[in-house]
């Protein structure tokens, strides 16, 4: 315990006094003090000016990463058939209808990804309560809902990110691994805030974006310069 202190100690007086710094200067700071005993994930939030209680704020949507998330993620589909084979061909974890829904019943929720296709909505809609809460509700306007089961679980294993403003407004992911370049953690960054700026809803009024900070998982955050944060 005292040599994690003495690190957190550490960590926190190389960020003191630091704000609003130019992305690629932030994520130098972040990277040099990742220094736990695993890779660690470097993280975003982003707050903004929205109040998501209010259909016309919520903020939800989803962004391929350029360089992955550098995260083995379990997929779970919710299928039938020939659509239930075509997920397991495409690489999903775990496949099933009623079993399937009882498992996560049971508290079994071993995965990161839930899809579904059209039909299996009415009994993946007993699972609301559950998987709601965990943002795991297939959902049709960020592609878990499909009849292409095969490029939904491609798309969750190759980099796909979804997001959605939580109460307070803030937008949070992980956008990569402290052990990515610079470079691919800035690209990711980038995309990712220019996916949630796309997603401006029609009800957000005054100063969008406020403020976006990164971190990594044991690490203190730091704010960015926002127009260093945006696409070039």
């Amino acid at each position: 315990m005292a040599k994690i202190a003495k690190r957190k100690a550490a960590a926190r007086a190389a960020f003191e006094g630091k704000a609003n710094l130019a992305l690629e200067e932030a994520l130098t700071l972040v990277k040099a003090n990742a220094t736990a005993k695993f890779d660690e994930t470097v993280e975003i939030a982003m707050n903004l000016g929205v109040d998501p209680r209010h259909a016309d704020q919520m903020v939800r949507g989803v962004v391929t990463l350029p360089n992955g998330t550098g995260k083995d993620v379990r997929v779970a589909v919710f299928a039938r058939g020939p659509k239930a084979d075509e997920a397991r061909a495409a690489g999903a974890d775990i496949v099933g209808a009623e079993d399937l829904m009882e498992s996560i019943q049971a508290g079994n929720i071993n995965f990161d990804r839930c899809i579904a296709t059209p039909d299996m909505m009415p009994l993946v809609g007993r699972l609301g309560k559950i998987l709601g809460p965990r943002n795991l509700m297939p959902n049709p306007k960020v592609g878990t809902v499909t009849m292409d089961v095969a490029g939904a679980v491609g798309n969750a294993k190759g980099g796909e990110v979804q997001f959605k403003a939580e109460k307070a407004g803030v937008v949070h992911a992980g956008v990569g691994k402290a052990s990515f370049d610079t470079e691919k953690l800035a690209q990711n960054i980038r995309a990712f805030v220019d996916a949630v700026n796309r997603a401006k809803p029609s009800g957000a009024k005054g100063t969008y974006l406020k403020k976006v900070s990164i971190s990594s998982t044991m690490g203190p955050g730091v704010s960015l310069d926002l127009s260093s944060a945006a696409q070039g």
